[in-house]
């Protein structure tokens, strides 16, 4: 039954919990508000110490013969084309008398195609003079290709006009020789021939009077594309402010900088999976969360509410430790300095009824550096475990990070409560964790979760069984009926719900 229930809210869990996931990244704050800050500083960096080249810019107005009100801006992009040409670049350098190479020219400007006619160029150099010397020799020479192109392609139409003008004109002079050789003849054939090449010569008449026309409207045209094509916008460096630019990298570092470091944290909470709700550390250890401590507890320069959150806590752990005859143990993960300051603040609560002594099994040396004041508790190693006497009371402090010596936690004690830092082990660990004291047979009394998430509204008490802080009430009424509960039976139900591998049972 307890493991149908403990299994139901797995099977329902989402392949990916986007509560977690916001949570872990928020957790990560300075990650990505790390590398948004260094985005920041880059593109200012950027925007100083690699400042762009002087710069020159002019507008060209470009007439084509084929314009069109509902042109989509083919002719200009054409244009932009063309200006891209080793031929346009290099007559600009000629120009300018310019040893360059027109392929090394080629990449110093750009064109672009404000509207259908209107073209503009950026030309870089070495200084602002150079750079507008290199656009109005770039303009002039684009105008002055466009006008020939224009030109040749004009004077090309009217010369193809005219020649079929002139072969219009041989037919009509030979239709004219037929008519003038005949003579007037009755014979109704005679007289359908010849007025056939009447209508002959009426019809080459029209057309060579349309052909002059088109030619000449060809040679027109030249002179209206030739004035209309020319510099609008005379050649002019383009102001250049530092601030401004300064602020607009930094923006643009910013954003991109706080969007990768976002995207990193993201995907990091993914692959490590390190728990950081109450409900996951619960459901991963098995145990319920019986309170929440800020990161650095116990300070008297903290928030009254932290300090009175740290001053309940103790006052419950000191109760517990009383109602029971078995050692007491705190062990931790991740927060070794938070769990120091608990284990003597409860050592000094437990020290009015008996002496206690406190068995530092911490891998740091948070406990070791602790000075013993007049009236205190006394901290011993954990090799001195064994010489504790009898009517001191023991409290014990450990560790359950990777690399524990676990057959060494039953020495701290056998009953234990567990103080976790939120987002610190990984949920495979957590799971290890919970096997491992349930093979030790100790007894988890519940977890202290430290440096929660402020907006965690999820539970994380487990209400599958009386499996954690009743216990201790159910082993006094064992002992006041007289009889004494074995370690196998504390822990049958215990160790059933305790999954065997990284994921939880079923």
């Amino acid at each position: 039954m307890t493991a149908s229930r403990t299994s139901e809210p797995s099977a329902a869990a989402p392949l990916l919990d986007l509560h977690a996931l916001v949570v872990a990244v928020r957790r990560r704050r300075r990650l990505w508000s790390s590398m948004a800050l260094l985005g920041l500083l880059v593109g200012a960096a950027v925007a100083i110490l690699l400042p762009p080249p002087p710069t020159a810019a002019t507008k060209v107005l470009v007439t084509h013969e084929e314009d069109q009100p509902n042109d989509t801006g083919t002719l200009i992009r054409t244009d932009v084309e063309l200006l891209g040409t080793t031929r346009i670049a290099g007559k600009a350098l000629k120009a300018l008398k310019s040893p360059e190479n027109p392929e090394d020219f080629l990449q110093d400007y750009r064109g672009t195609g404000v509207t259908n006619n209107l073209l503009r160029i950026d030309v870089t150099g070495d200084s602002e003079a150079e750079a507008v010397a290199r656009a109005k020799a770039l303009a002039d020479a684009f105008v002055a290709d466009h006008v020939r192109r224009m030109r040749e392609s004009a004077k090309a139409e009217a010369k193809a006009l005219l020649e079929q003008r002139d072969r219009m004109r041989n037919e009509l002079a030979e239709v004219n020789k037929a008519i003038g050789g005949r003579s007037p003849e009755r014979d109704p054939k005679s007289s359908a021939s010849l007025e056939s090449l009447f209508s002959r010569r009426a019809e080459l008449n029209s057309r060579i009077a349309d052909f002059d026309e088109r030619a000449a409207e060809a040679r027109t045209g030249t002179p209206r594309i030739t004035a209309g094509t020319q510099i609008v916008d005379a050649p002019r460096a383009v102001p250049h402010s530092l601030p401004r630019a300064a602020a607009t990298n930094a923006a643009i570092g910013l954003v991109l900088g706080l969007v990768l470091g976002l995207a990193v944290a993201a995907v990091g909470a993914v692959v490590a999976d390190r728990p950081v709700l109450r409900r996951e550390i619960a459901a991963d250890l098995g145990a319920s969360v019986i309170a929440e401590l800020p990161r650095r507890s116990g300070r008297r320069w903290q928030p009254r509410r932290a300090r009175a959150a740290h001053e309940r806590l103790t006052a419950t752990l000191a109760r517990t430790v009383r109602g029971s005859a078995e050692p007491l143990s705190l062990l931790e993960l991740g927060c070794a300095r938070s769990t120091s300051v608990l284990a003597l603040h409860l050592a000094g609560a437990l020290a009015d009824d008996r002496p206690v002594e406190i068995v530092d099994g911490l891998p740091g040396p948070q406990l070791a550096n602790h000075r013993q004041k007049s009236g205190g508790p006394a901290v011993v190693s954990g090799e001195q475990a064994a010489a504790v006497p009898h009517h001191r009371r023991r409290l014990g402090v450990g560790s359950v990070a990777p690399g524990t010596a676990w057959s060494d936690l039953t020495y701290l004690g056998t009953r234990t409560v567990l103080v976790v830092r939120a987002g610190h082990g990984s949920a495979a660990w957590l799971h290890t964790v919970a096997r491992q004291l349930a093979e030790q047979r100790i007894q988890v009394i519940g977890v202290v979760l430290i440096d929660p998430d402020p907006g965690d509204r999820t539970d994380g008490t487990l209400w599958d069984g009386p499996h954690t802080a009743p216990r201790g009430r159910d082993e006094r009424q064992a002992r006041q009926n007289g009889t004494v509960l074995t370690q196998p039976e504390r822990h049958s139900v215990r160790a059933a719900r305790v999954p065997d591998d990284d994921q939880e049972a079923r």
